[in-house]
Parts: structure tokens; sequence; C-alpha cells
């Protein structure tokens, strides 16, 4: 190369290459970091400390959900969110991964519990950077959806079920409410612990039973939100885009006209600490009450908002944390979630034709149905699904996965409303009726 091609190679064509980027990550910096990480693969002594946990989750999440953009078709509907959850658990049932990274992200996810100091910051985030207005009336809204579509899917899906052979009570109690009760910490293992106590059986057999509904309902209501997010590019009016209704107001100014600030990187670390003080409340009254950590987290957001307890600069702060999660944390944690969390053989274990056509009925009511009654109560059509359809998802972790496909994390506090109340109070049902019937 001679000095003139040096030069117009040094920097400018260099700092071009380095602004190629798989996900958030610098193509040469991915390229070094593939580098390091096979060679400690190959060295038999793999580090476990957080950098290393971090490059390997954000190396391959970044990966998987790259490879959605090639696939034509599959890419308008957030096929990213599915890649980055899915191909993961694939690849460790598969055994693709070795074993020295998938026994380190697995213990680094489970040990850190890092998927609740996401939520928490998008939660956080978010309701600090809500018009006031648009708060208060999108809370006492969607609770009508949430409950309407519950009843409906509750009825159609067991219908469905029925009429396929899988038998009244077995869709039901098998099918239909493990899908909406909230996911697996939740949702699935409370469940199955009922159901084994009320008919004196051992906890894994009804936890077979129960999860592969969990899993496959939030992959289609993931598929439903892609699909949403793709009918909104083609039809603006119909959605929002991360709102539930028009506030008539931008973002960051309440109905006193009070305007956001300006926020230093103090004031960034200050809404970060806020977001995790607020979760850790949350836990007290958890181990106090056994009231859920993050709807207990969320009220107490939404209470300091409406307050007004909180400063516009630390709003303003609140909102770039959210923004930086929700840029670079989303697709590293769902890598972390599919390798730790997502059993591929449970997955599997759903596709008999008639489970499959159940769970579809299921997740397609409830999503449809906050679609229809949305225009009831000047809503927008879109979004109020989206957050609908969080009512099938695989708790938090289906939360994020939906709210990535349809690229509304913003939504994320009426998911959590739907998830997690929902969801505890379809355990706390099932498991009365239950026992009425056995």
């Amino acid at each position: 190369m001679d000095a003139k091609n040096i030069d117009k190679f040094w920097p400018q064509g260099w700092w071009k290459f380095m602004e190629k980027r798989i996900g958030i990550i610098p193509l040469p910096v991915f390229l070094v970091l593939c580098g390091v990480i096979f060679y400690f693969c190959k060295s038999g002594k793999f580090p476990t400390e957080v950098s290393m946990m971090i490059a390997v989750i954000a190396l391959f999440g970044f990966s998987c959900s790259e490879i959605a953009k090639y696939i034509p078709g599959l890419r308008l509907i957030g096929s990213a969110a599915i890649f980055a959850t899915f191909i993961p658990s694939y690849l460790v049932y598969s055994h693709v991964l070795s074993t020295e990274i998938v026994k380190s992200v697995t213990d680094f996810t489970k040990t850190t519990n890092f998927l609740y100091l996401f939520i928490a910051s998008i939660i956080v985030g978010s309701i600090f950077g809500m018009d006031r207005r648009v708060l208060i009336q999108g809370f006492m809204k969607i609770f009508v959806p949430i409950i309407l579509g519950t009843f409906l899917a509750t009825i159609i899906g067991t219908l469905v079920g029925t009429a396929l052979g899988l038998g009244t009570l077995h869709t039901l109690f098998y099918i239909v409410i493990p899908v909406m009760a909230g996911g697996v910490g939740e949702g699935a293992i409370p469940l199955s612990t009922g159901y084994a106590e009320i008919l004196h059986q051992a906890q894994t057999d009804q936890f077979s039973q129960v999860l592969p509904p969990v899993m496959f309902g939030s992959l289609m209501a993931i598929l439903f939100s892609g699909c949403l997010n793709l009918l909104g590019k083609k039809y603006p009016s119909l959605t929002g885009n991360g709102k539930l209704q028009s506030s008539g107001s931008d973002d960051f100014t309440d109905l006193h006209g009070e305007a956001s600030g300006t926020s230093d990187v103090g004031h960034i670390a200050a809404a970060g600490i806020t977001a995790i003080t607020l979760y850790l409340v949350g836990t007290v009254t958890a181990k106090a009450f056994g009231w859920p950590a993050p709807v207990v987290m969320l009220f107490l957001a939404v209470l300091l908002k409406l307050s007004r307890a909180v400063s516009p600069q630390l709003q303003q702060g609140a909102y770039v944390v959210y923004r930086f999660f929700a840029t670079a944390v989303t697709y590293p944690l769902l890598f972390a979630i599919g390798v730790s969390m997502t059993p591929w053989e449970k997955l599997i274990a759903s596709f008999a034709l008639p489970n499959l056509i159940t769970i579809i009925a299921t997740v397609g009511t409830m999503t449809s149905t906050g679609f229809f009654v949305a225009r009831w109560l000047n809503m927008y059509p879109i979004d109020t699904a989206i957050v609908t359809s969080c009512r099938c998802g695989q708790g938090g972790t289906g939360d994020v996965a939906i709210l990535t496909a349809s690229n509304r994390m913003e939504l994320m506090p009426f998911a959590q409303v739907a998830t997690r109340i929902g969801g505890g109070l379809t355990v706390l049902g099932a498991l009365f009726a239950y026992r009425y019937f056995h």
C-alpha cells in the first residue's frame, strides 16, 4: 500500500470501518472478542469475572439478533428477539456451545439476577419519562382490556382445546391457564406446586406439563407483537409508537408544563441508583408481605412521578438510563435467558398440533381483544394489544422479548401490570378452581 492509499485509509478509512457494527459492537472489536473468547475456551480455564461475562453475552446476543436482519420476512416481525432467545436455547440443547460458556453464563445470570436490574431501569425510566396525564389514564384504562381479554381467552381457548379432543379440564388447567399464568417463576412453579399438593403427586411431574405451554405461549406473543409492529408501520393511525393514548404533549412535559431540564453524568448515576433503590424496597416488601417486588417498584415509581417528588433533571437522567439499557442490554439479556432459562426440549414438547392450535387461539384471543377494545377506550389499538399480549408472556423475560419484538419498550410498566398482577390472580383463581374439580 503506497503512501497515498495509507493517507486515505488512516484515519478516515479506519474510522468508517470502526462504524460498521454487529449490534452495538464495532466490527474490529467484535473480531477481537471472538479471538479472545475462542482462546479461553481452548485453554480450559474460562474466566467467570464480570468483564468476561459481559463480553460473552454481548458477543453472542448481538450475533444472534444480527442473523435475523438477513432473513426476508422474519426480520419485519420481531425475529431478532426470537433469535436472541431461542437460538441460544437450541445451541445448548445440541451441545454446540461449550460447557464452559453454558455454565458460566447460567451461573452469572442466576447469581447476579440482572434481569431485574434491567426491568428496574426500564420501568423507572419509562414512568419518569411519561406524561403524567397519560400515566394516570393509562393505568386506569389498561385493566379493562386485560380483564376482558383474560375472560374471553379462557373461554375460547378451552372451547378450542375441547373441540380438538384434549378434554375440557385438561385444556383449561394444563394449557390455557399456564399460558396466562405470568411466566415460570411466578406462574408455572406455584401453579405446578399447587396442583401437586392437591393431587398428592411430585411437583416435577406437574411442572413438566405446565411449562411447555408457558414457553410456546410466550413465543406466540412475541410473534403477534412483531406482526402488530409491522401493522403499525403500515397504518400509523393505529399506533402511538409506545404510548397507549395521545397526551397532546411531548415526553418529559407534565400537566403543569414542567420542562424536563438537562441532566449530566451525576443525574444519570443518581437515576440509576434510584431505580435500584426502588427495586430493593420492593424486595423488602416481597419478603415481608409476599408482594411481587417489580409490582411494588412500579407503584412506588408511579407515586413519585404523580407527587412531583422527582426533579426534572432526575427524570431526564432516568430516561437516559432507560435508553441505555434498552439499546445495550436487551439482546445480551435475551441470550443469557435463552441459555439459562429456556430449555429447548420443553418448547418442543408443545409441538403436538392440538396443543399448538389451542395455545394460538388463547394468545390470539387475548391480543385481539386488546386491539378491538382499545377503540372504545380511546386508546391506540396496536399498543394496547401488545400490552395485553404480555399476559401470555414468559414473565419478565417474556415482557422483554415481546416489547423488543414490537420496538415498544416504553410499555414495560403496563406490561408488568399485565404479567405480574394478571398472572398472580390467574394462578390464585386456578388453584381454587382446581381444588374444587379434584
